[in-house]
């Protein structure tokens, strides 16, 4: 759902940037209550994560595809703060190195995939949760929903700014519809992608998932016909050691998927490009060459290197490693302030 230059003119895109920049400098300062030394690192490899996954475009209709947003995702596993963050490190990767995405479209792109997604996301994933059973399952039925549902949220949004700054004439009902039509799809594979994310780092280090803490429920017991604890009340259980094999596990999963799994990924518009084409929102879009056109690495290939699985798979590991390099010193920086003024907080 990349907005590219030429879709909203130059005031609402304008004011958008500013919205944005106000977004990202609340979530920074969010971000200090959510990081901790543990979980800035994490934070980095989920940036990295998303990157890679929004590689993978997946068929959703005849001729159209969709992919990863993440702002559920992030949300999920490391705050919505600290989520607005990643997504935002993501989009700014991928405008600059890959011409993915308008530059004067980034606050676009923030606001709609990363505000959006994030705070309609959270909000349902919070309420589900506690009125759910307190169980991982619950967790991960609650991820689903949240991440299906941010999905035509963001659609929305996009069609909301549309149809205040559109560049073209197109009715706002005909957007609405097709933009929520496709988006509602593409957030089933959002909310699969998001479930079986969410649930794998529960398996194994369920204390990571900011979600999910303090979710767990005290095994009970009946007796003579009443629920009792099975055993006395205890302190919270500790960290379970470093989250080291954890961040490898990631980041060699981001490695694979983008430098390898992306080349099978579907060739097909995704559900913006497809009712921009369908629809003439994209009638101006020629007008307008992206700043960063002439990056080696525009288009998700490196430049001069004429294989294109080659030329493809190394672009991918560059901005996995990247967008991993540049999210994990973000949160690092985020989390010494914190530790340097708790008071502040």
């Amino acid at each position: 759902m990349h907005v590219p230059d030429g879709f909203i003119n130059a005031p609402v895109s304008a004011v958008a940037g500013v919205v944005a920049a106000g977004a990202v400098a609340v979530s920074l300062r969010g971000a200090r209550r959510e990081l901790d030394e543990r979980t800035a690192p994490l934070a980095g490899l989920v940036a990295a994560f998303v990157f890679a996954v929004q590689m993978l475009n997946f068929p959703v209709a005849a001729g159209t595809s969709g992919h990863l947003l993440g702002g559920a995702l992030a949300a999920i596993l490391v705050g919505p703060w600290t989520g607005v963050l990643c997504i935002a490190v993501v989009l700014l990767m991928q405008g600059v190195l890959f011409a993915d995405g308008g530059l004067t479209a980034l606050g676009v792109n923030i606001d709609v995939m990363g505000v959006v997604t994030v705070v309609v996301a959270y909000v349902l994933f919070r309420g589900l949760v506690l009125v759910l059973p307190r169980t991982r399952r619950s967790v991960t039925a609650a991820s689903f929903v949240a991440a299906l549902v941010s999905v035509p949220a963001a659609a929305v949004a996009f069609t909301l700014v549309y149809a205040v700054g559109g560049t073209t004439d197109v009715p706002v009902g005909k957007v609405l519809t097709a933009m929520t039509g496709v988006h509602v799809l593409i957030g089933i594979g959002e909310a699969v992608i998001t479930m079986l994310t969410v649930g794998a780092v529960l398996a194994v280090r369920p204390d990571l998932v900011y979600g999910a803490r303090g979710l767990t429920a005290p095994l009970k017991l009946r007796v003579d016909g009443e629920l009792v604890d099975a055993e006395p009340a205890a302190p919270a259980a500790p960290a379970q050691g470093s989250p080291k094999k954890l961040w490898i596990g990631g980041v060699v999963t981001a490695l694979v998927l983008a430098g390898f799994v992306s080349f099978y990924a579907s060739a097909d518009p995704d559900g913006l490009e497809k009712v921009a084409a369908d629809q003439g929102i994209d009638a101006k879009a020629e007008e307008y060459e992206h700043a960063t056109a002439d990056s080696p690495l525009a288009d998700y290939g490196v430049r001069g290197v004429d294989a294109e699985r080659l030329s493809g798979g190394l672009a991918g590991v560059i901005g996995v490693g990247t967008t991993l390099a540049v999210g994990t010193g973000v949160f690092l920086v985020v989390r010494r302030r914190r530790a340097a003024a708790p008071e502040s907080v």
